[in-house]
Parts: C-alpha cells; structure tokens; sequence
C-alpha cells in the first residue's frame, strides 16, 4: 500500500463522516485498511466503536501508544471536491481522517518492521469531540490489556507553517467542560407578576458574575457565557407574552489551563449561581457536559518529541504556553507513565479548524507518519 492509497484513503473517510459513538462503519473501513498489514493483535468494541492494533516486538519492554480519532464534527461541508462529505451536516472538518491516515501509515511500517522490543497500540479512539471517548475507553474492561507506558497523539493546526511541530512539557491543553443553570421559580400571568417568582433578576445577575471568576484563579482560565434562556416558548416558538417566567437557564463554558483551578473554578460558579438563586427565592440545579480534562505533556513525553523532530530535520517549536483549546487525549495521558501531545502546522492560509471549508493537507500525511516513527525508534526499537 503506497502512501497515495493512504491519501485515497483519508479522502474516503472524509467522505463519509460520522458523529460520535456512531462510527461504526469508519471502525470497519479502518479494519478493512488493516488486512493489508494485519498486527498481531486486534481488539475491537473500545469503549463503543474503538479498535486497537498492536505489534509485538521479540522481547520484552515498554508499550508505546499512538492515538488518533473516528469521529468528525456537526458542520456542514462547503468544499465541492470530488471527496467532499456525502453526509449533510456531517463533515472531518478537525481533520480527524487525516489523523486517521497517519496512524495507518505507521500500521503500514510496522508490519513490515516489528519493533524490536515491548509492543506498539495504534489506537482508533471514538468520541473525541464530546470529550467522553477516552473516558470511556480507560472504562472498558479491554483497556488494561493495552495499558501503555508511553502515549503520543497529535494534532494539526491551521494558521502555522506547513509540517512544522509546536510542542511543550506541562500543560499543553486546556481542560474546559459545558456548565449548565437551571433556574426555578413560578410563573404567573403577566398582568400579576407579583403573584409568581420569576428568575429574570437572578439569571442577569449570574450572567454578568460568572465572567469575573477567573480574576480569583491564578493562571489562565476563562467563562464564556454561550446561550441563555427566559421562560418557555410555544410550540411556533413564540414567546408567550401573557405569562410572566418561572424557569431559566443559563449555559456557559468553563475553561483552565489545570484539572485543579477547574475544580476552583466550578466551586465559585456554583456558589455564585446558588448565592443568586437564594437571594431571589429559587430553587438551582446544575448539569455538566462536554468534560474535557487538562492535557499534561511529561518531560520526557517533551523529549521524544523533540529529539525525533531533530533527527528528522524538522523545525520544532517549544511553546511557552497551553493552547486554549481542549482535547480528550489527556486522559488518556493520565494513564501512562509518560507521554506527550504536540501539534503540527497545516499550513498558513489554511482554513480554521471547524470551518466549512477546511480540509487535511495530505502533505502531512508522511511528516506526522515519520515522527511517530521516530519516537517508536527511540523507545521501542525498530529498523
């Protein structure tokens, strides 16, 4: 299998995307790949649609881990190449195909060069998008056969020049998790308002304090208030103009640079909510979605990094801060012993990430291949 039907077969998975924890047919198309250079283990059904592939060297040592994602994003494609997606709404536009033809390609060369010691997990993770996909593969009961002592993923990144590395030790992500308020009251006809209890002054009040937490947390951090509702709308979606509200909701995004200031940070975000709530007579409850922990690179995860982008004459940025942006791999880092996450440019006119006419340079398809390879070697120990 050249490195052109590799390119074929990223464009296929862009072709037919599928939203998480529904990539059923991505997870086959990915088996189907993998005949060519079967590994010597296959485990299937990871936490949902999940594979795993693994190659064995000839004597023991560590497992390394190379992760990448199955599922794409909710955005209709605007791109009209013959690869475009064929799901309406549905479209690679993280470029998780291109992550998933990397991946591939290191499959190819493994097959043809065991490492020569430990083994190597090439692992097609599901649900990376909702944050709940590696959670939900360290839950399966299949996950402590693949256990890794090293774990890598990457990511490519829009805006930056074309194949060039942006790592970091520590924090390289940010943790962030969907915050929901819920207000409640009693509602009343409008003409009496005072017979009811309506949750207007309180959902204001919480609006405008929410954004002032992190000035009480000491790195980064960031609420962003996303959407906010007042009452109930009819079934035309009208606003009933006749009843004063008795329900609200508030939904806004948490964001930090560590899993201990996002503990904080909810701590003074519900007691800002619960203050609130108390203060106009209502009742508050809370419900958290899209929870994704910090990404914390270890030292020596930084290194390997570094130290195969060097070998391979690769410009490699050490960065000085953690992107704002979050990623579900560092939970899974939290499982290994060392490991790194590092970016790799696509290029400077590159469209944005989630925009509706991104698509995965192929470019990149060998560079990200070759630095896996490379940080295999320098663990594992292949040819």
């Amino acid at each position: 299998m050249t490195i052109a039907s590799i390119s074929n077969f990223r464009k296929t998975l862009h072709q037919f995307p599928e939203l998480s924890n529904q990539e059923t047919a991505t997870a086959q198309r990915v088996l189907d790949q993998f005949a060519h250079f079967p590994p010597d283990e296959i485990h299937q059904n990871l936490g949902g649609t999940g594979i795993a592939f693994i190659y064995n060297g000839k004597i023991p040592g560590p497992t390394s881990l190379l992760r990448c994602e199955l599922d794409a994003v909710p955005v209709q494609e605007a791109n009209t190449f013959g690869h475009r997606s064929v799901h309406d709404g549905i479209s690679h536009k993280c470029g998780h195909d291109g992550h998933m033809a990397i991946i591939t390609a290191v499959g190819k060369k493994l097959a043809q060069n065991r490492p020569h010691k430990g083994r190597v997990i090439l692992l097609f993770q599901p649900a990376e998008e909702t944050g709940a996909g590696a959670l939900a593969v360290i839950e399966d009961k299949i996950f402590k056969l693949i256990q890794a002592d090293f774990a890598f993923a990457l990511h490519n990144i829009p805006g930056h020049p074309l194949g060039e590395v942006f790592v970091k030790p520590g924090s390289f992500n940010c943790a962030s998790r969907g915050m929901s308020i819920k207000l409640y009251g009693k509602t009343s006809h409008a003409a009496h308002p005072d017979n009811g209890l309506s949750p207007a002054l309180a959902m204001s009040k919480i609006i405008q304090l929410l954004p002032k937490i992190p000035e009480q947390i000491d790195e980064f951090s960031l609420v962003t208030v996303v959407a906010a509702t007042l009452g109930t709308l009819d079934t035309a979606g009208n606003a009933a103009f006749g009843t004063s509200p008795g329900e609200a909701s508030i939904m806004a995004t948490l964001r930090t640079t560590t899993n201990t200031s996002m503990d904080s940070m909810m701590k003074y975000a519900c007691e800002i909510a619960t203050q609130c709530a108390t203060e106009f007579g209502l009742s508050v409850k809370f419900e958290w979605s899209d929870i994704f922990h910090a990404c914390s690179n270890t030292q020596t995860g930084y290194e390997h990094v570094a130290a195969a982008c060097q070998e391979l004459n690769l410009a490699c940025t050490t960065l000085t801060e953690a992107y704002r942006w979050s990623e579900d791999f560092g939970k899974l880092l939290d499982t290994s012993k060392e490991g790194a996450m590092f970016t790799l440019g696509a290029g400077l006119d590159s469209p944005q990430l989630h925009n509706p006419d991104y698509d995965f340079p192929d470019s990149l398809i060998t560079v990200g291949r070759d630095i896996f390879l490379q940080i295999i070697r320098g663990i594992n120990g292949i040819k």
